[in-house]
C-alpha cells in the first residue's frame, strides 16, 4: 500500500516515512442532521411530515463558507474530520432515488478539505433511527416500509419528537435518547438487524424487511463511495475510510423478558415504559408507566404517569395505500395490526403477553440470544456486507468498526473479520453525569463504564472523589475501552470517535455571565482522558456552524459545539496582552507578501546529548490579517471564548517512533511527551508537534528535549499558518517538555497575583477575572 497517506502497521497509524500518526479530530458538522431546504431544525414543526421533499445540499455548510470553517479547524490543531452525513440526505425522496446534487456538494467539500491536509473518514450518522423517531438518520419512507405511521407517534409515545412536541421550547433535555426503548426505534432496529429471524412475515418487494432496509442503506452509502471514487483525487488522499453505522442499537433483540426493564438499561428519563408497555400504547391502549429523572448518581424513579393514546395506533391503517412508494407488500403482512401480535408475541383480543422471551431465543434454532449473540451474529452480518460493498468502490477503505454505545465490541479476534489489516475500533464515550444533568461537578463523578461492566457490587463504590480522581477515572475508562478493543477485536488502532461536553450548563449561566470556567474544566478533563489512555486518535463531538446561545446545535436541545455565532473566537496568540476584538482571529489564511516566520534551531554537539533546560528562542510571530476576511462573518462582541483554551491544545502530529505518553497540563501550560525511537529514522522525517500560539507564543516559549535538535516555526504547508515544533532526536527513550504562557489571575485589584494556573485562576475568580498577563 505504498503511496497512501495513512497506513496501519502493528496497531498504529503510520505515514509513508514510518512515523506514528496521531489523529486529532472533530465531528463536522451537527448541521448535517437536518435538512437545508426547508431549513428544518428539530424545533420547527412546519411541513415536518413532508419528508419526501427535503434537501440536504449545503450541509454541513455552504461551499462558499468552507474555507472559513476548515481554516478555523486547522488553526485549532485538528488534522482529522469525522464527516457526518445521513442516509436521509442521500435517499430522502424514495427508495433508490439518490440526491446527486447533495453527493456533488459533498465531493466539492471534500476536495476543499484536501487543500487543508485533513484525514477524513465518512460517518453514516443516525440517532434513534431517524428525525421522525426523534433523532436523525434514515429517510421517512423507511417507517412506512415497516408498516409504522409516524404521524401517530406523538399520541402513542412510540417516539417523543421535539418537532411534534406540544411546546418545543419545553422539550425535556436529553429525553430524545430514550426513544431507543420506545416502540418505533426499537421495532426499526429489530427489523434492520434481525427481521428475518423475528419478523419473517414482513415481506416487501419479495424480500424480508431486514434485507430491504439494509440493502437500501448499504447501496446508498456505496453510491456516495462510487461517486467519490469516480471524482478522483479524494479517495485515500483525503477520505481514508468509512465508519459503520453510528451508534447502532439492538432494538428488542436479546430481551429476556419484555415485561421488565433490563437492569443494564442505564438510560431512564421521563416516561419509561417496558417494551411490552410500549407495544400496548402503540396499539392504542392506555397504560400507566413509571417516570424517571436524572440525578447526580444517575436515574431515579420519580413517579407514575398515564400514557393514553385514546385508541390511536402507531401502525399504518388497514386501508393504507402502499402504492405511494411503488413497493409491493406481501398479503401475509396485515396493515392496521401490530406486527408483534401477528408474530404471536401477544394476543390483542385480551391484551395478554404470550411470549415474554420472544426476542431472547432464536425462533428457529432455540439458541439463547443475548447481547454477545447479537454482536457476533446479527450485527457482524450487517457490518460484513457493508464493508464488502463499500470496498467494491473504495478498494482499500479502512473500516472503522463501531458497536452499540458503551457496550462491549463483538468478539471477532482471530477470525477473518478480526484479522482484517484495514480495521479500526471506533467506540464512543461520554461523561454521562455531566451530559445528562448539564452540570460540571469537580467534587465527584462516577465510573459509569465500571458500573456497566459490573466491576462494583454497588454503584456507590464507583464514586470518584476529587478532581484528580475524576480525571484519572476518565482516563481509565478510555483505556479500558481501548483494551476491550484489543481483547475482543485484535491489535488494531482505536479512535474515540465521539466524546464531548454540553456548553449550556447550569441553565446557560456562561451565556449570561461570560464565565466558561465549568466548561473549561470539563473539556480539559475530557481531553486528559483521551490523551493519557493510549488511544491512537479521537474526534471530538462537535462542530456546528449554526450553533447559537438560544438553540444550541439546533437539534433536540443539544449544545455541544465548540464554536457558536454568539461567542468570540480565541485570540491567535496570548500576545499582545489585550486581544483586539476588531481583529480577525479566525481568518487564518496567510496574507500576500508576508515573509515566513524566523526559524531558530538548537543543535547539540551529539544527537544523543541532553539539551539544557529552559532554553528560550525568540521568534517572530506570523502576521495575522488585521481586517476581517470576506470569508468571515462579523464578530459579535459577547463575552467568553467558549472554553477554547481547553480544546485548542498541543498534540503530536507525526512521531519518529512510538508514543509512550503525551499530555497537556493546562494549569501549567506545559506539553510533555515520551516516546521510544527506533535505531534508524529517516533524517527528513522528524517528530512534529502542533503548538498553538495562544498557549505557546514563539518569543516566550521554552523547549527542553532529551537529545537532538529542534526547530520551532510556522508554515503554510496546508494552507493555514500553523506553529509546529520539529524535533530530530536520537534512538531509544526520548522526552520533550514545552512550556508556554501561564495565565494569572488579574482583575478586580488582583493584578500581579501569585503565579497560579489559568484553569485554577478561572475556577477561583470566575472567567471575568481571567486576563492575559
Amino acid at each position: 500500500m505504498t503511496g497512501f497517506r495513512l497506513l496501519i502497521e502493528d496497531g498504529k497509524f503510520r505515514d509513508a516515512h514510518g512515523r506514528q500518526v496521531t489523529l486529532r479530530g472533530i465531528n463536522v458538522a451537527g448541521d448535517a442532521k437536518y435538512p437545508s431546504a426547508p431549513d428544518q431544525p428539530s424545533h420547527i414543526a412546519t411541513d415536518f411530515f413532508d419528508g419526501d421533499n427535503v434537501k440536504f445540499t449545503g450541509r454541513p455548510f455552504p461551499k462558499e463558507d468552507t474555507h472559513l470553517h476548515f481554516s478555523r479547524l486547522k488553526r485549532f490543531g485538528y488534522n482529522t474530520i469525522r464527516y457526518v452525513f445521513t442516509w436521509e440526505a442521500i435517499e430522502a425522496a424514495g427508495p433508490g432515488i439518490y440526491d446527486e446534487e447533495w453527493i456533488q456538494h459533498t465531493i466539492d467539500i471534500l476536495r476543499i478539505a484536501k487543500e487543508y491536509g485533513f484525514y477524513i473518514f465518512m460517518d453514516p450518522h443516525q440517532d434513534v433511527w431517524s428525525r421522525f423517531t426523534g433523532g436523525s438518520g434514515a429517510p421517512m419512507w423507511t417507517l412506512y416500509a415497516a408498516g409504522l405511521n409516524p404521524q401517530s407517534f406523538a399520541a402513542t409515545e412510540a417516539s417523543i419528537v421535539q418537532n411534534t412536541y406540544p411546546k418545543p421550547d419545553e422539550f425535556p433535555k436529553m429525553i430524545w435518547a430514550t426513544n431507543y426503548f420506545r416502540l418505533a426505534a426499537a421495532t426499526m432496529f429489530t427489523f434492520f438487524f434481525a427481521g428475518k429471524t423475528f419478523a419473517p412475515k414482513c415481506i416487501i418487494d419479495g424480500m424480508n424487511i431486514q434485507d430491504y432496509l439494509q440493502g437500501h442503506f448499504i447501496r446508498a452509502c456505496a453510491q456516495v463511495a462510487k461517486r467519490i471514487h469516480e471524482a478522483g483525487g479524494i479517495e485515500n488522499d483525503v477520505v481514508f475510510g468509512w465508519e459503520s453505522l453510528n451508534e447502532p442499537n439492538k432494538g428488542m433483540i436479546a430481551y429476556e423478558d419484555i415485561s421488565v426493564i433490563p437492569k443494564e438499561q442505564a438510560l431512564k428519563k421521563g416516561t419509561c415504559p417496558t417494551i411490552w408497555q410500549t407495544i400496548l400504547t402503540g396499539s392504542g391502549r392506555a397504560v400507566e408507566v413509571d417516570t424517571w429523572d436524572m440525578g447526580g448518581l444517575g436515574p431515579y424513579k420519580a413517579g407514575r404517569a398515564l400514557i393514553d393514546p385514546h385508541g390511536e395506533i402507531a401502525w399504518l391503517p388497514a386501508d393504507y395505500d402502499d402504492s405511494r412508494y411503488g413497493w409491493k407488500r406481501d398479503p401475509g403482512w396485515k396493515m392496521g395490526e401490530c406486527i408483534w401480535a401477528q408474530h404471536g408475541v401477544w394476543d390483542p383480543t385480551n391484551d395478554t403477553l404470550l411470549k415474554k422471551d420472544y426476542f431472547g431465543k432464536h425462533p428457529m434454532t432455540g439458541e439463547h440470544v443475548d447481547y454477545a449473540y447479537f454482536a457476533t451474529h446479527f450485527f457482524m452480518d450487517h457490518v460484513r456486507q457493508y464493508r464488502d460493498t463499500i470496498r467494491e468502490q473504495h478498494k482499500n477503505a479502512i473500516l472503522l468498526l463501531q458497536g452499540p454505545a458503551m457496550e462491549l465490541p463483538p468478539n471477532i479476534k482471530g477470525t477473518p473479520d478480526g484479522d482484517d489489516p484495514l480495521l479500526v475500533y471506533a467506540p464512543h464515550w461520554y461523561d454521562g453525569i455531566t451530559l445528562m444533568t448539564k452540570k460540571w461537578n469537580s467534587t465527584w463523578n462516577v465510573d459509569v463504564l465500571g458500573v456497566l461492566r459490573g466491576r462494583y457490587w454497588h454503584p456507590s463504590l464507583a464514586i470518584k472523589i476529587g478532581e484528580t480522581a475524576i480525571r484519572n477515572c476518565f482516563r481509565d475508562q478510555h483505556a479500558a475501552m481501548r483494551k476491550e478493543g484489543l481483547d475482543f477485536i485484535g491489535n488494531h488502532p482505536c479512535i474515540m470517535t465521539e466524546f464531548g461536553i454540553p456548553y449550556d450548563m447550569d441553565d446557560k449561566h456562561a451565556y449570561k455571565t461570560g464565565d466558561y470556567s465549568s466548561q473549561s474544566a470539563a473539556m480539559d478533563a475530557n481531553h486528559y482522558g483521551v490523551e493519557n489512555s493510549g488511544l491512537e486518535g479521537y474526534t471530538l463531538w462537535l462542530y456546528t456552524a449554526k450553533n447559537d446561545h438560544e438553540r444550541g446545535d439546533q437539534w433536540n436541545g443539544e449544545d455541544l459545539s465548540i464554536v457558536s455565532v454568539d461567542d468570540i473566537p480565541l485570540p491567535v496568540s496570548a500576545l499582545p496582552k489585550t486581544p483586539d476584538l476588531n481583529q480577525s482571529t479566525s481568518s487564518l489564511l496567510k496574507p500576500p507578501n508576508t515573509a515566513s516566520s524566523t526559524q531558530q534551531k538548537k543543535e547539540s554537539d551529539d544527537d544523543n546529548s541532553v539539551t539544557p533546560a529552559n532554553i528560550k528562542r525568540t521568534l517572530t510571530n506570523p502576521s495575522i490579517m488585521s481586517e476581517p476576511s470576506s470569508r468571515q462573518p462579523e464578530l459579535k462582541a459577547t463575552p467568553g471564548y467558549r472554553a477554547a483554551e481547553a480544546y485548542v491544545r498541543p498534540a503530536p502530529i507525526t512521531t519518529a517512533g512510538l508514543i509512550t505518553n503525551y499530555t497537556f497540563d493546562l494549569r501549567r501550560c506545559q506539553f510533555s511527551m515520551k516516546l521510544q525511537a527506533p535505531k534508524e529514522a529517516a533524517p527528513e522525517a522528524p517528530t512534529v508537534i502542533f503548538l498553538p500560539e495562544y498557549h505557546f507564543p514563539k518569543d516566550v516559549c521554552t523547549v527542553e528535549v532529551s537529545s537532538g535538535k529542534w526547530e520551532l516555526s510556522s508554515d503554510e504547508d496546508e494552507t493555514v499558518l500553523l506553529q509546529k515544533l520539529k524535533w530530530w532526536h536520537g534512538e531509544g527513550e526520548q522526552s520533550v517538555l514545552i512550556t508556554g504562557v501561564v495565565k494569572k489571575l488579574n482583575g478586580d485589584g488582583v493584578s500581579g497575583a501569585e503565579d497560579v494556573g489559568y484553569y485554577e485562576a478561572c475556577n477561583q475568580g470566575g472567567w471575568g477575572n481571567c486576563r492575559l498577563m
